[in-house]
């Protein structure tokens, strides 16, 4: 199960809480229990904060924020954070849509605090869905996806929304999605738009799959233009 987590921040302030998240906040989540995967500058919006974090299912959710958040680091750090922040209830709960369609990643390989931000683009796309309806989360799974794989850089994770009940009400999740998210790594921003017209010019996507997934949806696709920090596991 994922959470990904977009905070609005004060103005100026999002260099200073991301050098703070990656001194204090990463292997302190991960020893609580849960697994820090990407931390992300929008880079459409500079006073916005992405971040993706997993947990093993909603139970050990729980247990790990409760002891993150009612544990000494948070304790001490925690106010710092929160004044750079002007809103952080913006949180989506994932699941990988189907198996092997999560993040696959190693702590081992997390770089040092301070470390540069790798040069790559990272792009989220997500598509919204009327609550209960499974025709476009189909779409994009049996028809969208395999054409990304055949016309470029496979994902790094292809999720959906987790219906379970939020066991931990302190950090509110949005309630009543129904989204399909698809994550791609690219060297820069030319390669995604290059792979992006590829997929649309693709015949079966043109006219079949895209067209589907119109009909389907509830607002056009949102797309996250994402640059990783220098500790990010995703890049």
């Amino acid at each position: 199960m994922i959470e990904l987590r977009q905070y609005r921040l004060r103005s100026g302030r999002r260099d200073e809480l991301i050098e703070l998240f990656d001194r204090e906040f990463v292997e302190t989540q991960e020893e609580a229990g849960m697994a820090v995967l990407g931390q992300f500058r929008d880079l459409d919006d500079p006073d916005r904060f992405v971040w993706l974090r997993g947990f093993r299912d909603m139970a050990a959710r729980h247990r790990a924020l409760a002891a993150f958040c009612e544990g000494p680091v948070w304790a001490e750090h925690g106010p710092q954070a929160n004044a750079t922040m002007i809103d952080s209830d913006d949180v989506l709960l994932l699941r990988p849509l189907s198996a092997g369609s999560g993040f696959v990643t190693s702590p081992a390989g997390r770089p040092r605090a301070g470390a540069p931000a790798p040069e790559r683009f990272v792009s989220a796309t997500l598509w919204s869905f009327p609550p209960g309806r499974h025709e476009g989360v189909a779409l994009v799974r049996d028809g969208l996806l395999p054409v990304l794989h055949e016309t470029g850089p496979a994902p790094l994770a292809v999720l959906a929304t987790e219906t379970a009940h939020n066991t931990f009400p302190r950090l509110p999740v949005r309630t009543g999605e129904n989204v399909a998210v698809i994550f791609t790594s690219y060297p820069d921003e030319r390669a995604y738009r290059q792979h992006l017209a590829d997929v649309r010019d693709h015949p079966v996507v043109r006219d079949d799959i895209l067209p589907g997934i119109e009909r389907a949806q509830t607002a056009a696709p949102r797309v996250l233009r994402l640059a990783p920090t220098g500790r990010s596991l995703i890049f």
